[in-house]
């Protein structure tokens, strides 16, 4: 319900949402609570993003947002307004739907504060916790004691501390207590909302949510005592000066209060340390949760992935089998609702998952897709993993198909393509690459249709994708092969994390096969074998490492470098390894294979959102893609600052 995204411009998406907006206001769940609910508002013909706030059937207040999201994957602007007239407040006139229910004609609709017989209220919403001038300071100043925030916050890999230092830091300085709850799952899109709900005071955690979970709800509770705020904000003399100052916000009275006048006896809860996950039980946690939302809500009957042998798509069969642990680990823990998923997902209603290796081999199927230049080794560890994660694996060969393309290919131009080991140029040599890579895709989605029925069993499969986002970045794949899925659990994940999350898992799930996929060196094995063995590599192929990418993936996106500004900063950082024409050879190579491949990021398949240096050109990190690949001026540029040092 986040991401409605263009539905926002469609009048059915606000009426509904009044709808669902009724159904709370009348239901005896939410008598005697103040609740706060998140919707888009129409007032005067201007959409904002809005807190509803009520209470017993009636509204108290309309806070719309003021900072709105509009960076990296966000939009708000383009479907909202941000509400610009701070501490004013006007008349909202409810639409019938409503006032049936609250029998009020208006309610205030701008920035205002809630006063209560005990205490003060404020709401902040997302994006406003990391503005530079939070709501909550001034609100903080003018004597709000509580502060709510609905947050729709994505993961990404080592971003959990920085919302809870935002939290924790908003009310050490100022004293107060805070309430964020932030959304949880996959919301039909690339992004995962990694819940995290958490209740702090004075600068401390009291009360922490789950970051990763199948539960679609989780409540946090917590007992605190408002007289600790106040003597905690009393001794704090440059913040009571400061609110001696301060321009006083409208306050809505509510006659109700949250404490009770016998409580004096109650235990309150004491902080509590935090507890991070490292980024490897991240890529085990977030993308398992985000393929089970994904499978249940698209209503197919398991996932097929092309299983090569490979670092990268060994590590997404990891991935699901962590997801196949999730739903066990849920189901033992009395989740009901994944229970019924995971029975309308295998079509058994009386069916219970106890061992994920069990409930791998119903929805998980492996293909490793074997040529005339895939070594025994490869399809010997594909093999020995699937096994060991308990997945329904099928070994094929494509020569049979490969021959058929080239034969056609053959007969119409009279023409055979030699690889360049056997005298042919790097056009046949790339292209009889690209025909079993694409031959490949092709028998996935066949697989994925028709392997169920062939067994008897209904529905089809969702194809998984394995391309990382280091080999997006520097376009290190075919157009339209296994990269092209469905979905993709790891693309938005680099090298050196799958590196790390292998050996996690070698660690955690007991996957001796991961051993020697690990140490094995990357590789396409698309060219022909010498002597039964690989000689083909990737970082051969693409000249330049992983963790080299790693870097200029970094520079690209997170320190908008442009080739210039790239070689300046890594003639300083690579000054102990690389000579300054060197550092300027690959910069260049970088951009000229970046800019000649950036086509294949407008076909990407959807991939979990992990890292902010995606090159995902969906929405996230918007560039041409028709560049001139000379680079004529920048590298120039280049080339002047070298010949000068």
């Amino acid at each position: 319900g986040y991401g409605c995204s263009d539905h926002y411009y469609e009048s059915d998406t606000l009426l509904h949402s009044f709808q669902v907006l009724a159904k709370l206001l009348e239901s005896p769940a939410t008598q005697d609570i103040i609740c706060d609910v998140g919707m888009p508002v129409l007032h005067r013909n201007a959409r904002y993003n809005c807190r509803v706030i009520f209470l017993n059937k009636k509204i108290l207040l309309i806070r719309p947002k003021i900072s709105l999201a509009n960076t990296g994957n966000y939009r708000e602007l383009r479907w909202f307004t941000p509400w610009n007239k701070a501490r004013h407040v006007e008349e909202y006139f409810l639409p019938r739907i409503i006032q049936e229910v609250t029998g009020q004609e208006t309610v205030p609709f701008g920035d205002a504060v809630l006063a209560t017989k005990d205490t003060c209220l404020g709401a902040e919403i997302c994006e406003e916790l990391w503005a530079p001038n939070s709501p909550h300071i001034e609100m903080g100043l003018d004597g709000v004691e509580i502060f709510t925030n609905s947050s729709g916050s994505h993961h990404v890999l080592r971003k959990a501390h920085t919302r809870v230092d935002l939290v924790n830091s908003a009310t050490a300085k100022n004293g107060g207590i805070y309430i964020l709850a932030n959304q949880k799952g996959c919301d039909g899109d690339r992004l995962y909302y990694d819940g995290c709900a958490m209740i702090a005071m004075n600068g401390e955690t009291v009360a922490q949510g789950s970051q990763f979970s199948l539960d679609d709800v989780e409540v946090l509770v917590a007992t605190l005592d408002l007289e600790d705020v106040r003597s905690y904000r009393a001794e704090i003399s440059s913040r009571n000066l400061a609110a001696s100052k301060v321009n006083p916000y409208p306050r809505v009275k509510v006659n109700f209060a949250l404490s009770c006048s016998d409580d004096v006896a109650v235990p309150t809860c004491m902080p509590i340390q935090w507890r991070h996950h490292s980024p490897e039980e991240e890529i085990s946690l977030g993308p398992a949760c985000w393929l089970w939302d994904y499978l249940r809500r698209s209503k197919q009957a398991g996932f097929l992935l092309p299983l090569s042998g490979g670092i990268d798509s060994s590590a997404t069969a990891c991935i699901v089998y962590s997801m196949c642990r999730q739903v066990c680990l849920a189901v033992k823990n009395g989740n009901a609702d994944v229970l019924a998923d995971a029975r309308k997902i295998v079509n058994d209603e009386t069916y219970v998952p106890e061992d994920p290796r069990e409930f791998c081999k119903r929805v998980f199927t492996t293909c490793y897709m074997a040529s005339e230049n895939s070594c025994q080794d490869t399809c010997n560890r594909a093999k020995l993993l699937a096994e060991q994660i308990g997945s329904y694996h099928i070994n094929l060969n494509i020569d049979a198909a490969v021959k058929a393309i080239l034969g056609i290919f053959s007969m119409v131009t009279g023409r055979t393509p030699c690889f360049s080991v056997y005298g042919g140029s790097s056009r046949e040599n790339t292209a009889l690459q690209n025909v079993q890579a694409r031959i490949r895709m092709v028998l996935a989605y066949l697989f994925a249709q028709l392997t169920l029925w062939t067994r008897g069993m209904p529905g089809g499969l969702l194809v998984l994708g394995s391309a990382n986002v280091d080999e997006s970045l520097r376009g290190y794949l075919t157009k339209y092969d296994c990269s092209s899925a469905d979905i993709n659990p790891i693309g938005g994940i680099s090298k050196t994390d799958l590196r790390n999350f292998i050996q996690y898992c070698i660690e955690n799930f007991q996957l001796t096969a991961l051993r020697s996929i690990m140490s094995a060196p990357p590789t396409a094995e698309l060219e022909p074998l010498v002597d039964g063995q690989v000689t083909q590599t990737d970082e051969a192929d693409m000249g330049m490492t992983y963790a080299e990418l790693s870097v200029y993936g970094k520079l690209r996106k997170i320190a908008k470098a442009g080739p210039y500004s790239m070689f300046c900063k890594l003639i300083n950082m690579w000054k102990e390894i690389c000579s300054p024409r060197e550092v300027a050879s690959k910069v260049k190579h970088f951009f000229s294979m970046y800019s000649v491949n950036r086509h294949k990021m407008t076909t990407l398949t959807p991939s979990y959102h992990a890292e902010n240096y995606s090159p995902d050109d969906n929405r996230f990190d918007l560039r041409p893609f028709l560049y001139n690949t000379t680079w004529s001026w920048q590298f120039r540029c280049i080339d002047e600052q070298v010949n000068a040092l």
